[in-house]
């Protein structure tokens, strides 16, 4: 027999030992955080930024933050240091008004929504770049942006659900309503009906067709692909899909040319299916169809609501994104493949099935080891009479 045709001996370890590699910088890093939790608190304000930069895209990977902040300078770094800005002060107030439930904040929960705080007043405001004042206004959204959220958790608590991007929609749509495109100082973009699709187009999330973020640059594109890969490659199929899902509803819907490949309808349909798709479900056939369906209603919602929102001189924001999946997640279903987690377990899609995997052999475990005592229990009960009588002929005897 030809000995090169054997496997190595040391083929196993060092294949255990790359991938034992590619584990410390894949997923959520959970090996990381627990190490940046020994360390001084500034490396762990660095973790959490990054990781709240990622976690707008529902990923939790300081590491992808990081290549999320790179293609974002590379875009416009006006953009990005009001966004990292939003979510510096985003993170310092949630950990003054001491919101670290289950943590939050070392998640990257509480900076997100400063993130997107941050970067859309930024991209929305009439000044040009580098208008220092506009850090003001910025600060102050992005440090309400805990008190908003916490408040709104309160209520959705009673359902399980999450807020999602709630807060920035509802502070930056704010913003613009104060101070209108005749502001002495911050003023808006000038909105109107006919114009409103075409200033949409800048906002953080397009049909990542090299637009996520806002990034028209396809190098940025790649490095945010690259970002979501880098995590999750469950998140970043279902990102293109549902991108894709919403592309074609928007042809469907006859809608321009330009807000189509511009990446309109591609943006709000992918964080539907992206959260549908495996993060707030276990992914299974059914749910990866539910995302699907979830991402074309979020296209049409995105269409009504543009429409609605532009009467008042308002983005759209991340409103479609919100009501459509909030809707989906209320469906219950008696079919079993269709699991919604629970808040506190949820993790990236990878992790929720290896959780379901778990749950299920425990419980698997505990039904064999109750049915055996059910068995022990009935066996006695029918010895029980047989040793009675036994014991009763002996004592006669």
């Amino acid at each position: 027999m030809d000995n090169n045709n054997q496997p190595s001996h040391d083929e196993g370890p060092a294949r255990s030992c790359f991938f034992s590699a590619v584990g410390l910088f894949t997923g959520d890093m959970r090996l990381c955080r627990e190490w940046v939790k020994r360390q001084v608190l500034v490396l762990q304000l660095t973790d959490w930024i990054f990781r709240g930069v990622a976690q707008v895209m529902f990923v939790n990977n300081p590491l992808s933050g990081v290549l999320i902040t790179c293609s974002l300078f590379l875009q416009n770094p006006w953009w990005a240091l009001n966004g990292l800005l939003g979510t510096l002060t985003s993170t310092v107030s949630a950990m003054l008004l001491g919101q670290n439930r289950s943590d939050a904040i070392s998640a990257g929960l509480h900076g997100y929504n400063g993130t997107l705080v941050g970067m859309l007043m930024a991209v929305f405001s009439a000044k040009e770049s580098w208008y220092w004042w506009l850090l003001l206004p910025n600060m102050f959204m992005s440090m309400l942006c805990p008190v908003v959220s916490s408040a709104l958790s309160s209520v959705a608590s009673k359902w399980d659900l999450p807020i999602f991007t709630l807060p920035f929609n509802i502070l930056v749509c704010l913003h613009i309503a104060a101070t209108g495109a005749d502001h002495p100082f911050f003023p808006e973009v000038r909105r109107s009906p006919a114009l409103h699709l075409k200033v949409q187009w800048q906002m953080k999330l397009t049909s990542l067709q090299f637009q996520v973020y806002g990034c028209d640059s396809p190098w940025a594109g790649g490095l945010i692909l690259l970002a979501l890969l880098l995590s999750s490659p469950t998140i970043c199929f279902h990102a293109m899909l549902g991108s894709a899902a919403g592309t074609l509803s928007g042809l469907a819907l006859a809608a321009p040319h330009k807000d189509i490949f511009s990446g309109l309808w591609g943006y709000n349909s992918a964080l539907s299916c992206i959260a549908i798709g495996g993060v707030f479900y276990v992914l299974t056939w059914q749910t990866h169809l539910l995302a699907v369906i979830c991402a074309l209603f979020c296209a049409f919602m995105t269409a009504a609501t543009s429409n609605l929102m532009s009467m008042l001189a308002l983005p759209a924001c991340t409103w479609p994104f919100c009501l459509s999946t909030l809707i989906f997640l209320l469906i219950s279903s008696e079919i079993q493949a269709i699991c919604r987690l629970p808040l506190s377990v949820v993790s990236y899609p990878e992790e929720n099935r290896r959780y379901q995997r778990q749950l299920k052999a425990l419980q698997k475990a505990q039904h064999c080891q109750q049915s055996s005592s059910q068995k022990e229990a009935q066996q006695r009960e029918k010895s029980g009479p047989n040793v009675h009588l036994v014991v009763e002929m002996g004592c006669s005897e």
